[in-house]
């Protein structure tokens, strides 16, 4: 007899705390070197055995799509087969945090779970981040995506995480940038603490901050407030934003920042990163 008990799936924010654009392809696929960490929250899926409806709810469900242009969708697609999603969503969209991609990554996890099969191969045709998502944990991601190192666990790193509810579509990002062939991220000291970390952290970069800032400029004063914070110490831009992020020394700081930085438009949200 199959089990027919649901399957539940946790979707975490995927942060890039340094993201160096390193060259192009002559398909046009853009080379990164990425350092990678997970939130501890994001989406929540819940799948049973079915014929692949989506259905959606949470405080950021509105506008979400439920046909094929959501990637559950297409992960179901990916993978050839097929279950009853729930998708509660926590995260926004098009926000340079990999929700839909991480949803995209825990439907595939589901899914295997489901019907007893392994994850599928080459999940970066997919997106770019679904390998990384797949980890869900601290990783280095290179090439276009398709070059994931996993790492040792990091010390412990908290911060806030901002988002402006503005929608930067990555392609135009991508499209604005003035240089591609960017040197790639340092190599990571070894076992370092939280201050170490931060420290190395201000040597990298974000090279798609500056273009977003140009196409979005509210990035800019995201940045701004979250720099001007007594308890900052690094503010960057994940992915292509506009999610910015704030680093602190600890937890209690962060929820501190979260309430300074607290705002009637904006998504603000205290996190400890995996």
């Amino acid at each position: 007899m199959q089990d027919t008990s649901p399957v539940q799936q946790i979707a975490p924010a995927k942060i890039n705390l340094a993201l160096h654009v390193t060259g192009q392809r002559q398909d046009g696929y853009h080379l990164l070197d990425s350092l990678v960490v997970f939130a501890d929250m994001g989406d929540r899926l819940t799948l049973t055995r079915g014929d692949g409806s989506l259905t959606l709810s949470g405080p950021l469900a509105a506008g979400v799509p439920t046909d094929a242009r959501n990637l559950v969708v297409k992960a179901m697609e990916f993978a050839g087969l097929t279950a009853d999603v729930h998708l509660e969503k926590h995260l926004p969209a098009a926000a340079g945090i990999g929700g839909g991609s991480s949803d995209a990554a825990a439907t595939l996890r589901g899914l295997a779970q489901i019907h007893g099969t392994d994850l599928p191969r080459d999940t970066h045709r997919l997106g770019a981040d679904i390998p990384v998502c797949l980890i869900g944990r601290a990783a280095r991601m290179q090439g276009i995506g398709d070059i994931v190192t996993p790492l040792p666990p990091l010390p412990a790193l908290h911060g806030v995480l901002i988002n402006p509810r503005v929608e930067v579509p990555t392609p135009s990002v991508f499209k604005a940038l003035t240089r591609r062939d960017n040197p790639p991220m340092p190599d990571l000291p070894e076992g370092p603490d939280t201050r170490t970390l931060i420290d190395w952290l201000k040597t990298t970069r974000n090279d798609l901050e500056a273009p977003a800032i140009a196409i979005t400029p509210i990035i800019g004063t995201v940045l701004e407030r979250l720099s001007q914070d007594p308890d900052c110490r690094l503010a960057r831009m994940s992915g292509s934003g506009a999610t910015c992020f704030g680093l602190s020394d600890t937890r209690d700081a962060a929820e501190a920042m979260a309430q300074r930085l607290a705002h009637p438009k904006w998504w603000v949200q205290p996190v400890s990163f995996r």
